[in-house]
Order: structure tokens, then C-alpha cells, then sequence
């Protein structure tokens, strides 16, 4: 009996080699036609010092735009952003079918509706647990423990063979909310045979097992209980669990909860509204604040990642309109720095010690666990799906080294992939035969930039070196009518001699224009050249570092 026709593929678009921007592409069929079946579309978050004016980073989706009527749809495994967070920008250029489940339908949905002049996206909702075709693609959800509720695995069976594509998951026996890891689910399709696991690598580096959500729990009742005035919990907005748990705390220390900050109002509404504070108490605006007594109260806040934006940032400066914090207070960070974010967290750190606030992190306290698997659960995951190929994903370099290592130590084949990589699970052993564009856009504002575009390159040379704008009026001979108009923008004011370094940009241009030979004074791109060069080179001498220079030449 003839195999099947064509060939099963898969390419990361985004978050391989990287952390966060996830988006994967599998397809099915004879390469001339593949139908393409896409796994979550993720932003990453851009680092203000490296990216100005940058507000996220998007997956590039040019070959999808491409393949778009080829493109049966988009399967989300949750409602991380670095899952689902590009897709208010990105799904109108392709306007294809969405799958995700009850919870993270509903909290896009809300997004949305937070977004002005968001676009209509409608949503497919499925069923935890539940099996459904997306084109020739035969998809089972699995659940898996993670930081926020309903993170699926994805088993796709087809006539190649079945895949696991493990989204963000750890095993967790003893959750807060929602189910554990369906390790049953998970042995089946080791029975049935596992073509290859395309896997979460970011805790690789990391031996044993992470905690358990119920371990923080039980900190966080603890840290509430003992504290003698108010207490403010920072978190993910989007971890319902640490939620629930810090309204369980509060409830049992005679504490009234308040919450601080848009975010994470919008997912407390969604989580009440899919069952997942049940029977929690109601919580307060912030408007009740001021009016509790110290010992009454535990804030909830947004800005467990030092944004300058959020609720404990403005705490912490002093700026909350309506939230203050005083000496003897406690702030538990139950969470853990995104790298790149260090630096804005100890800002905010440091502001609430200089208030006098005490704060507590996971330095010294078991107020945090990742949602992602160390080594020993990544040997479980390998143990129960036996999966003949390891395809390390969802982390840079070194994770994806150490989670590879560890497959081939159990004995799995393995392939290292990047973003763009054409892989082919089959038929035949997995390899690399291809590669498909791939890159980023940067949100900058309402506009979607190329990354390869000069704008922020631009804007990253003007914060280190300045502006310098020259204009000059010249007829048609090329001699000047009016003096030149200067204005500088991030330039020193005097030189190491106390020299107005106007005074030398202002000198460097009538050198210039006087030194200039005659021919070359009637072409205005000679003059605008001349100009640049004379100014650039001028303060270069003084500064050691030469400006940018724009020269406006208007011949009258």
C-alpha cells in the first residue's frame, strides 16, 4: 500500500533563538501546495534603551500573507502576549479562521474591546481537551500546567505520523487553578507512537523541578498574615492563580483586596467571568484605599516588570493619584525579572526603600515558580511521549543547547532549528531542507516598521551623537542672501574651552560657503554636502564625536 502523498513540514517564524514572539507554521501536502496550519502569533517586548520609541516586536509574516489562501487557520495555546499579543495587528492581513479556548478567546476578546478602533476578529472557541480539524490537520488539545489558565499542548495527528508541539507547560500536581498536566493523555500518545516533540526549552538550563503554584500559596498566606500594615503584591496581570491565592491570603488575614492597575482589572473580569474565581470574595477600587485601616488591606498591583506606566512604578516615584505606601509597609514581588528588565525593576525597588518600604522577592522567599519545565520534567515529558525526533523550541542559544543535550542523553533523536528554518518531520528522518522569510516589524505608535527600515537606526544615532539642523538662502550664483539659521538638539552647549559650540558650528558654515569653489556654490547638493561635512567635522574636533547634520539649501 502506497505511503501518504507529500511531505509533513515545519518552520518557527519567531521564538527560536529568542525568547518570546512565538510563531510556528506546519504544513501538509506536495511542496508545490502545502496547507499551512499557524500555532499562536506572539510579540516580543522592546527594551526602551536599545529600540527608542519601540512598543513591541512583532513577527515578520510576509510568507504567510503569501500562503494566505493556502492558510487553514491559527491555533492559540494560551493568552500569553508572547502567544497571542501581535494578533490584534497582524490577523487583518490574513483574516483566517482563530481556535483558541474559553478563557483565552474571552481575554483577547476583552483586549480588544480595550483597544480603540481595535479590529473585528472573530474567534472560534473549543473545548479544553477536545479534538477538531483545522483543514487536513487533526488537532487534540492537551492541558498542561502553566502561569495562566488553559495552556494546551497541541498533538497533531497526521498521515505522516502524530507531533507534539508542548507550547508552555510544566508539571505541576498541585495547581491552583485548572487541571494538572495530562500526563494520561500524554502516555496515550506515547502507545500510539510520537513522530516528533517540538518543545518548551526555557528552564533547561535549570535542574530538578519547579515548585508548585500551591507552595506559593501557602508563602504568600504567610507573608500577608505576619505583615503589620498594609501589604502590595505585584504579579502577572494574566496569573489568575497567584490572584486567587492572594485573595485566599487576604481573606483569611481579615484583609480587604484592592486592585491597582487596568490590566489587571481586565483579567480578574475575564477569570470571574470563565469560573476561575469562583467563590472569591469581591475585591475594591482604589477609590476605598485611603479609607482602610493599614492592617486591612492588600493591594494588588500591575508592574511587577518595573513599567514605568504601571501602578507600582508610580508607587514607587510617589505618583499614584490614589495609592501611597509608608514606612513599615510590605511589597512582595511574586514574580521573576523577564531578562532585559532588571534595571527597571531596581528602580522601582530602590524608590520603595528610600519610602521605607520592606520589600520581598524570590531572593529570600518562595513567592514565585516559573511556569516553564526544568530538567527533571523534561525528562518526564520525553519518558512518557517517546518521541523519535526533539525539536528544542522557546528559548535562545544556550536553553535550546541544554534541552537538546538532555534528549539525546535519553536517547531521542534531535534537530536544532531558527527562525526561518524549513524543517521536514517526514517522511524520512527530520532535517533542515529549506527556509522561508522570516524577521520583524517593530510597533512604533499606530505603524507597524520593518526592523531593516532606517527609522530607528536613526533615532538610536540621535540619542547618542544629537542634531544639528542648518539652513542657508543662496541665488542662483550661490551667494548667500540671509545668515544661516542653526538649531541643535542634544549637543553640548560649550566646548573644553568654553567656546559656544554654536559659535563653531555658525563658523564651520561661512568657512565652508566661503572656501567652497565657485562652480560648485550654483549646485545645491555640493552646498548641502559641504555643509554637512564642514559642520560635522567642526565639532567632531571639539567633542570627539561628530553629529548629525541635516542642511536645508533654499536658492532663491
Amino acid at each position: 500500500m502506497a505511503g501518504p502523498q507529500g511531505e509533513l513540514v515545519f518552520a518557527p517564524l519567531g521564538g527560536v533563538g529568542e525568547i518570546g514572539m512565538n510563531l510556528s507554521i506546519y504544513g501538509l501536502g506536495d511542496p508545490r501546495k502545502r496547507t499551512w496550519l499557524a500555532v499562536d502569533v506572539g510579540v516580543s517586548f522592546a527594551q526602551e534603551e536599545n529600540l527608542p520609541g519601540v512598543d513591541l516586536i512583532l513577527p515578520d509574516i510576509r510568507y504567510l500573507i503569501e500562503e494566505r489562501r493556502n492558510l487553514a487557520g491559527i491555533v492559540l495555546t494560551h493568552a500569553h502576549e508572547d502567544h497571542f499579543g501581535a494578533l490584534m495587528d497582524l490577523w487583518p492581513k490574513l483574516k483566517v479562521p482563530i481556535y483558541a479556548t474559553p478563557f483565552t478567546k474571552a481575554l483577547f476578546e476583552a483586549k480588544l474591546e480595550g483597544e480603540p478602533e481595535a479590529p473585528e476578529i472573530p474567534v472560534r472557541e473549543v473545548a479544553l481537551g477536545s479534538r477538531f480539524n483545522v483543514g487536513p490537520f487533526d488537532i487534540e488539545l492537551c492541558s498542561v500546567a502553566h502561569s495562566i489558565p488553559e495552556s494546551n499542548a497541541l498533538i497533531l495527528r497526521t498521515p505522516f505520523g502524530n507531533v507534539l508541539h508542548t507550547g508552555d507547560w510544566k508539571i505541576d500536581p498541585t495547581p491552583v487553578i485548572g487541571p494538572p498536566t495530562d500526563e494520561k493523555k500524554l502516555r496515550a500518545l506515547g502507545a500510539e507512537g510520537c513522530l516528533a516533540l517540538i518543545g518548551d526549552s526555557t528552564n533547561a538550563v535549570r535542574d530538578g523541578r519547579s515548585p508548585s503554584e500551591t507552595a506559593v500559596a501557602a508563602e504568600l498566606a504567610k507573608l500577608i498574615e505576619s505583615a503589620p500594615h498594609r501589604v502590595a503584591v505585584t504579579t502577572f496581570a494574566s496569573n489568575v492563580a497567584r490572584i486567587r491565592a492572594v485573595a485566599e491570603a487576604a481573606r483569611k488575614a481579615d484583609r480587604e483586596v484592592v486592585v491597582v492597575g487596568r490590566a489587571m482589572d481586565r483579567v480578574i473580569g475575564v477569570a470571574r467571568e470563565t469560573g476561575y474565581l469562583d467563590g472569591v470574595q469581591p475585591f475594591r477600587g482604589m477609590d476605598i484605599y485611603g479609607h482602610l485601616p493599614p492592617d486591612k488591606v492588600v493591594a494588588l498591583c500591575t508592574g511587577s516588570q518595573g513599567e514605568s506606566r504601571a501602578a507600582l512604578a508610580r508607587i514607587a516615584a510617589d505618583e499614584h493619584p490614589e495609592v501611597a505606601l509608608s514606612r513599615g509597609d510590605r511589597v512582595i514581588f511574586s514574580s521573576r525579572p523577564i531578562p532585559g528588565n532588571e534595571k527597571a525593576i531596581g528602580r522601582v525597588i530602590n524608590g520603595l526603600i528610600d519610602q521605607g518600604v520592606e520589600v520581598i522577592t524570590d531572593r529570600t522567599h518562595l513567592v514565585h515558580v516559573s511556569g516553564h519545565p526544568r530538567r527533571a520534567e523534561l525528562e518526564e515529558m520525553i519518558g512518557w511521549v517517546k518521541p523519535a525526533t526533539v525539536i528544542p523550541v522557546h528559548g535562545e542559544s544556550l536553553h535550546l543547547a541544554e534541552h537538546e543535550a538532555l534528549a539525546k542523553r535519553l536517547g531521542a533523536n534531535t534537530l536544532q532549528c531558527r527562525n526561518g528554518d524549513l524543517v521536514r518531520l517526514a517522511p524520512g528522518a527530520p532535517d533542515i531542507v529549506d527556509e522561508v522569510p522570516a524577521g520583524r516589524f517593530y510597533k512604533d505608535g499606530a505603524l507597524l516598521v520593518a526592523a531593516e527600515a532606517r527609522t530607528v537606526a536613526e533615532r538610536k544615532r540621535m540619542s547618542f551623537t544629537g542634531m544639528i539642523f542648518v539652513s542657508v538662502a543662496v541665488n542662483d550664483k550661490g551667494q548667500l542672501l540671509a545668515d544661516p539659521e542653526l538649531e541643535m538638539l542634544g549637543i553640548p552647549e560649550q566646548t573644553a574651552d568654553g567656546k559656544p559650540m554654536f559659535q563653531v558650528a555658525a563658523d564651520a558654515v561661512l568657512e565652508t560657503l566661503q572656501t567652497l569653489p565657485r562652480p560648485r556654490r550654483r549646485d545645491p547638493d555640493s552646498v548641502a554636502d559641504a555643509l554637512q561635512k564642514g559642520v560635522r567635522a567642526a565639532v567632531g574636533s571639539h567633542w570627539r564625536k561628530k553629529p548629525n547634520v541635516t542642511v536645508h539649501v533654499l536658492v532663491i
